[in-house]
């Protein structure tokens, strides 16, 4: 078993921007840094969910107006998310009552 290796934060966000620009291919930059698909497509997923606050550190010791702000925004998309899907319902609905 492969002992568990940490990536500083900076490390993590310029694989991201490599991989995000087109720089490096995925396997490229797993066969460099002897890392695994699943791990690097995690990080990149969480970069362009969060940009460059992706890996920052944890949330206890961040300042409490930044989790605030994150917090405000995710409920921002899933308010909004929730709108989208009420209105595919609707829709879903009116085409299956019509005869």
């Amino acid at each position: 078993m492969r002992e568990r290796r940490t990536f500083a934060p900076d490390v993590k966000r310029e694989i991201c921007r490599q991989l995000v620009s087109g720089e490096k291919r995925l396997a490229q930059i797993c066969r460099e840094q002897g890392l695994a698909e699943s791990v690097v497509i995690r990080w990149r997923k969480a970069y362009q969910q969060r940009g460059e606050q992706a890996f920052a550190p944890d949330a206890a010791t961040t300042a409490p107006e930044a989790r605030i702000a994150e917090l405000e925004r995710f409920c921002g998309q899933l308010a909004w998310e929730n709108q989208v899907l009420k209105k595919a319902l609707q829709a879903a609905r009116s085409r299956s009552a019509t005869p």
